[in-house]
């Protein structure tokens, strides 16, 4: 399909804990499988993570967004006082990729949600699940707030920027993501729904011989408080269970707790995988990356959302009423009770369809191989 020379992706996820990485995978798997040349760019932690994954793929250092989530409070109020310094960012964002491409040879980019990385000279791709950005006012289950329509339509203007836009979700009557990937209006630029991607694939193995998983993730400093009211359960809670700190980059010792808790601040994915299908109970984040694991896998977990995080905090009440998972807060987590009530409620599991991810890679990659004959002649 390729006759001179590999076709070049950049591809980037966001730096906003290690779900946008993860998530990228799959696609970096499917580029690489189909010939392409795959370079990524990332903070030092995502690199750490995906060298395990692609110990040959060249890495780039990106400029990151250093967010906090701080006071348990993020879209509701920070983005209004946070909008010029987002704005500079991305600005700064987007000069940084046109100096790369003055450098490298890149026929395409593919940006999970980092708004600046576009130009004209290129194919560029947008990723997101979340084209309706939840404000964190007004209802969950509709656009009713002038906040969330504004927002939406500041969200597009950027994406309308991007030759096309991928959203990791189905389409039809079994939205995993609800409102979000499917808002009332789509973008002004070509939207396909790639389908529920994931790291992992479902084997059917049942064995369950781990009687409990804890995935901890996102980031600080709530990552920190959410590991601190768990370890001060975990204390007392007659239990084996395995936590993963989700912290590659880091040497810090394991804090030991009681006997029968092993504690890692980072696994593989093959171990994570293996761990996931025979754990009895799974708590973690409800983050996107999180959730499209756990379907892709059929299992249900108990999810605590990261405070003031709306997307998460939209995710974990519209999984639960699906029930689909059962989810709690932070702020009124009880380990011994949300356990009792997971092993009371009737879970369900949702109708997973086939990933268009493979004939989306193939289309994409076609599109690049004439873009690029087109211009040679």
């Amino acid at each position: 399909m390729i006759e001179k020379g590999p076709v070049s992706v950049l591809i980037a996820p966001l730096d906003w804990g290690l779900g946008h990485a993860t998530r990228c995978i799959p696609i970096i798997k499917e580029l690489i499988q189909r010939g392409a040349r795959v370079t990524v760019a990332a903070n030092n932690v995502q690199k750490t993570l995906l060298k395990q994954e692609f110990p040959t793929v060249e890495f780039l250092e990106v400029p990151g967004y250093k967010i906090e989530y701080k006071w348990g409070i993020f879209l509701k109020w920070a983005l209004f006082f946070n909008i010029p310094g987002l704005l500079r960012h991305i600005k700064k964002e987007n000069k940084w990729l046109q100096e790369i491409l003055l450098n490298l040879k890149i026929d395409a980019v593919i940006s999970d949600n980092r708004y600046g990385l576009y130009n004209s000279k290129c194919l560029c791709v947008f990723i997101t699940h979340q084209l309706y950005i939840q404000s964190g006012w007004g209802s969950h289950k509709r656009v009713n707030s002038w906040i969330s329509r504004k927002m939406m339509k500041w969200h597009f203007t950027f994406i309308s920027k991007f030759s096309a836009c991928w959203v990791p979700d189905q389409e039809g009557d079994f939205p995993i993501a609800g409102l979000l990937s499917h808002p009332p209006v789509l973008p002004p630029v070509p939207v396909k729904y790639i389908g529920i991607i994931s790291r992992f694939s479902y084997s059917g193995k049942k064995t369950e011989k781990n009687e409990m998983l804890i995935l901890l993730s996102g980031p600080e400093p709530q990552r920190t408080r959410f590991e601190n009211i768990l370890f001060g359960q975990l204390a007392n809670f007659e239990m084996k269970t395995v936590v993963v700190r989700g912290l590659p980059s880091t040497d810090l010792p394991m804090p030991f707790i009681r006997e029968g808790i092993k504690i890692f601040n980072h696994l593989p994915s093959n171990e994570i995988e293996e761990l996931l299908n025979r754990s009895e109970l799974i708590i973690a984040r409800s983050g996107y990356s999180t959730i499209m694991d756990l379907l892709v896998l059929k299992r249900n977990a108990i999810l605590v959302p990261t405070p003031g995080q709306t997307e998460q905090e939209y995710l974990g009440q519209y999984l639960h009423e699906k029930k689909w998972m059962y989810t709690v807060r932070q702020k009124a987590f009880d380990l011994k009770k949300s356990i009792v009530e997971f092993r009371e409620t009737e879970l369900l599991s949702p109708e997973i369809t086939d990933t268009k991810l493979q004939n989306v890679v193939e289309k994409f990659l076609r599109e690049i191989a004439d873009r690029n004959i087109n211009r040679t002649k």
